[in-house]
This record gives C-alpha cells, sequence and structure tokens, in this order.
C-alpha cells in the first residue's frame, strides 16, 4: 500500500463533504476498531461472528481487525498551532 495517496471523497458535488467530517469519521472507525480489538470478547468469536455474516474468509477479516485502528495514523495528518506573535 503506498503511504503518499491522495484520497477524494465526493458525496456530492454541490455540497462536499468538510474535511473535518471526513477526518473526524475516520479517526471514530479507528476507535471503533480498538474498542472491538480491547473487548472481553476472543478474537476467534469475532472472527467467526462477521465470518457467519459476511461470508468472508478468516484471513481477510484478521487484516480488517489489525488495520482497522491504524487508519487514522495513515491518514489523518496533525496540523502544526498556528503561532502567535
Amino acid at each position: 500500500m503506498a503511504k503518499n495517496q491522495t484520497v477524494t471523497i465526493k458525496t456530492d458535488v454541490e455540497n462536499p463533504e468538510p474535511l473535518e467530517l471526513i477526518a473526524k469519521s475516520i479517526i471514530e472507525i479507528a476507535d471503533a476498531f480498538d474498542k472491538i480489538n480491547q473487548s472481553n470478547l476472543k478474537r476467534r468469536a469475532i472472527l467467526i461472528l462477521i465470518k457467519d455474516i459476511t461470508g468472508l474468509g478468516m484471513r481477510e477479516i484478521e487484516q480488517i481487525l489489525d488495520v482497522g485502528p491504524k487508519l487514522k495514523s495513515y491518514y489523518i495528518k496533525s496540523i502544526p498551532a498556528k503561532k502567535t506573535t
């Protein structure tokens, strides 16, 4: 996976989503994956539940569960605070 990708999301050309809303959503998704991975439910149980609903292979589900928490570090850049003089 290339690290220097440009991601463009267009939900409506007339009224595009604000970048802050997109960034907030990515952070919320990554945090949700963290909660899933840190839950009391065993990893195997999570895999079986997702496999049962989706029919995806265990390896694919493993990859998704591993990468989900990393979304914010891949796609969200912190903006340096403005200097006040």
